[in-house]
């Protein structure tokens, strides 16, 4: 979600979607062809995120076309043989144009737009690539199958076998094919199966994660193969009309400590700056329970600030999480400062996303970890140019 240099926040069409909606709004300013009334698009012909939800699982994994978004999000550190530290983010992105109650049946039929963000941060070396992909899905080229978790564009992909999640993603010079075996069952994020993203009915989505994934596979990167090994963190969100227009960003944090403790937090920001009174978070214990974090029980402080070469936008660098009732505190550092991504060949949207080292004290102890820090809207307000 970005907001407008001078301050103001783009249409309601724009800020339809949550959690990273910048490919998303392709679709809506290009493709949408969802039924109109009144010159708007009816949002209520797709299915809301409400209270009550029951999650079922592995089915959950899967795709959910009555729902207008959905993303699943894999963020990680990986390690070579030699000790060599890697992060990696791999997004699968799905957007409706159309309800399920009008599509056409044809092989040539439009019904979703896919997108994908894929990204490796070498810690070693300083350094930051990206990469996109984008498709119509027609024909079987890209798709998300609702019986079985299976999702994929082109050669990219993510898929279930038994309990493991098989990625592939990228070629020889920066690639991965990876297994994530999960070390926790799902933790749902939010209140009676809803994390709401602000006030009002509907405004929300279902929203859970794997918290902790042991992670093996081979690493391509440069004209290289390493086997490595690590951590990796999945998101999995669905749900169809999330956020209001007077809301212009997120700061979003996942962090793994080595107590096997994991914490996630969201702040949606404001126009004026201010956090959303819904912006929450999960604290996940080494056993695997969880608890619903409200905002008044956390918080997150800025230590310093980085100017993108790229795009000239200003961002976030350097964050204290505090959660005084839990006895946790934690410093993250970026492991390189340049995460950011430019989105030229499909959105022209740029935001940071990026791996993060993580020190501080827990119950009386110091814990050290690993994490990944999200930061949407502090760019330009999107602008077409496709």
């Amino acid at each position: 979600m970005l907001s407008d240099r001078r301050g103001q926040a783009p249409s309601n069409n724009f800020w339809r979607f949550s959690r990273i909606p910048l490919c998303l709004v392709v679709a809506v300013l290009t493709f949408d062809v969802t039924p109109v009334v009144n010159g708007q698009a009816d949002e209520h012909a797709f299915r809301r995120a409400l209270p009550g939800y029951f999650y079922r699982f592995p089915a959950d994994h899967a795709a959910h076309p009555e729902f207008r978004t959905e993303w699943w999000y894999y963020t990680g550190h990986l390690t070579t043989e030699k000790g060599r530290n890697f992060g990696f983010q791999l997004t699968f992105f799905r957007h409706a144009l159309r309800p399920l109650s009008t599509q056409s049946q044809s092989r040539w039929a439009i019904h979703n737009l896919y997108f994908i963000h894929f990204a490796i941060t070498d810690e070693k070396k300083d350094t930051y690539r990206f990469q996109e992909k984008v498709s119509r899905g027609a024909l079987k080229m890209a798709g998300a199958d609702p019986q079985t978790y299976h999702v994929w564009v082109q050669d990219w992909e993510v898929r279930l076998q038994e309990n493991m999640h098989r990625l592939k993603a990228g070629k020889e010079d920066m690639g991965i094919d990876l297994t994530l075996v999960p070390a926790k069952g799902a933790v749902i994020h939010g209140k009676n199966g809803v994390s709401q993203k602000a006030v009002g009915e509907g405004y929300a989505s279902h929203y859970y994660s794997l918290t902790r994934m042991q992670t093996t596979g081979v690493l391509h990167w440069q004209g290289r193969s390493y086997k490595v090994t690590g951590q990796a963190w999945m998101d999995h969100e669905f749900g169809s009309n999330q956020l209001r227009d007077y809301q212009v960003g997120w700061d979003w944090f996942s962090v793994q400590l080595d107590n096997q403790t994991e914490l996630m937090l969201y702040i949606i920001r404001h126009q004026d700056g201010q956090a959303d009174p819904t912006s929450s978070g999960t604290l996940v214990q080494p056993d695997g329970s969880s608890e619903h974090l409200l905002l008044s029980t956390f918080q997150v402080e800025t230590l310093g600030s980085w100017r993108s070469k790229k795009s000239g936008t200003i961002y976030p660098s350097g964050w204290r999480l505090k959660v005084p009732g839990k006895k946790l505190e934690l410093k993250l550092v970026p492991t390189v400062r340049d995460q950011e991504l430019t989105t030229r060949k499909s959105t022209l949207v740029n935001y940071w996303e990026g791996s993060v080292r993580v020190t501080g004290r827990f119950q009386d102890k110091d814990v050290k970890g690993r994490g990944y820090v999200e930061l949407t809207g502090y760019d330009a307000k999107f602008k077409p140019g496709i």
